[in-house]
């Protein structure tokens, strides 16, 4: 009988033939504890992690508990989750919950290593809602557990209140205040904010004559009136 010459319906479909059902949709369907020193980083792992990263999961581990397994191939080897090792080493851990990826041909886990990074990525974020429910979670004091650095917060006037007062936007053009985002590398934000702690420290808090009462708007401002007088 002569074969017709089809393509898969989607990638990776003949590579499961043979396997049942629940094996195509459950390839990690149970957790289990395994030892660290068991597990092998992918040698291929593209995925950079900064030392503030780890400290944000160690962060999130120490007051959450452990949410999410380590993905790992019938070897030991990590496919997904090299940061959370990592955190677990530095909390002195000694063994991780894992799920073991079953069937997986070595393709499978390369593209799934890079998958589970960047498919995060590709989503969006309700920016009015994402700053209401940071403000909240800052009233509450834990805004330094959702993953985003102080200077990201700053930028979207998270928390401010507490570092001097947020004036009320009025409505309208003729509002007294402007409130303004800027998007600024790493290396430039931590200037920015050195700037900022240093000329607020020398200003001090808003008096009450003081018609804006934010203490870092007042220090920005002065940073960019001595510029100005100096050229």
């Amino acid at each position: 009988m002569q074969q017709t010459n089809e393509k898969a319906v989607f990638p990776g479909k003949n590579r499961h033939f043979g396997l049942s059902e629940t094996a195509r949709t459950w390839p990690a369907d149970r957790v289990e504890r395994r030892a660290i020193r068991e597990l092998v980083p992918s040698a291929r792992n593209a995925r950079l992690h900064s030392d503030d990263q780890i400290e944000q999961i160690v962060a999130s581990i120490s007051e959450f508990g452990w949410t999410a397994p380590v993905l790992i191939d019938e070897a030991g080897s990590i496919i997904a989750g090299h940061g959370r090792v990592l955190a677990a080493e530095q909390l002195g851990l000694d063994e991780v919950p894992t799920m073991t990826a079953r069937g997986w041909s070595d393709a499978m886990k390369r593209a799934y290593l890079i998958a589970d990074n960047k498919l995060t990525e590709n989503g969006g974020w309700d920016q009015a809602l994402l700053r209401i429910e940071l403000n909240d979670l800052a009233a509450l004091g834990y805004e330094g557990l959702t993953g985003f650095s102080e200077i990201e917060l700053r930028a979207m006037g998270v928390g401010v209140e507490a570092l001097g007062g947020m004036p009320v936007l009025s409505d309208g053009e003729h509002s007294p205040f402007l409130q303004m985002t800027f998007i600024l590398l790493t290396a430039q934000g931590e200037t920015v904010t050195a700037a900022i702690e240093r000329a607020s420290a020398a200003l001090g808090p808003p008096s009450e004559a003081d018609e804006n009462k934010n203490q870092n708007g007042n220090a920005l401002a002065e940073i960019c009136r001595a510029y100005l007088e100096a050229r």
